[in-house]
């Protein structure tokens, strides 16, 4: 078995040679990795159709732990303590299995769950990011959720829909009157 073990190791050192398998901050760069990963399906997934304000929350969030995502060897990420690494496995454990029911969900066709789900992986991530980065200030989902629940109402109350559906002549008459009237102010 230990010989197994070695030839897998040697088998991703070859793959990827720029990792370093024992760096204790390899997950901070796999969490962001993940997450960016999944944002971009999601966001693939809500393109074609308006976001719902908990579709744009979601992603907003996403963003929102991901922004200006330092690099490993940066002075402001935190050497850990074993029971920090073992905590960040936890999280890193959730995101996965997060991922496996988005993954799920994704080939479902459910836009629904993959948001719900997109905001518990990057709860995970975040708590990470928290561990390495604990002076980096993060937002809570509840916060996004409410600055986007504005911007979501303040959209909506820009569109005017119409008791009944105007008609075509309706339409030109209203075009003329706002012409009419943008007209004669002028000199």
């Amino acid at each position: 078995m230990s010989e197994n073990v070695k030839s897998e190791d040697n088998a991703a050192v070859e793959l990827r040679p720029d990792i370093d398998l024992n760096d204790s901050k390899l997950n901070l760069k796999i969490a962001a990795e993940r997450l960016s990963i999944v944002r971009y399906v999601f966001l693939v997934q809500i393109e074609d159709g308006i976001a719902s304000a908990a579709q744009r929350a979601s992603l907003e969030y996403a963003d929102a732990v991901l922004i200006g995502w330092p690099e490993n060897e940066s002075p402001e990420i935190a050497d850990l303590t074993d029971s920090q690494l073992k905590t960040v496995r936890e999280h890193m454990e959730l995101m996965e299995s997060y991922i496996a029911k988005y993954t799920q969900m994704e080939h479902d066709g459910d836009i629904d769950g993959m948001t719900d789900t997109l905001i518990r992986i990057t709860e995970r991530v975040a708590e990470v990011r928290r561990l390495y980065q604990p002076d980096f200030p993060l937002p809570t989902f509840a916060e996004i959720r409410r600055v986007v629940q504005d911007e979501w109402d303040e959209d909506m109350g820009k569109i005017d829909p119409k008791e009944d559906n105007p008609t075509a002549n309706e339409i030109e008459q209203e075009t003329e009157s706002a012409n009419e009237g943008g007209e004669g102010g002028k000199a």
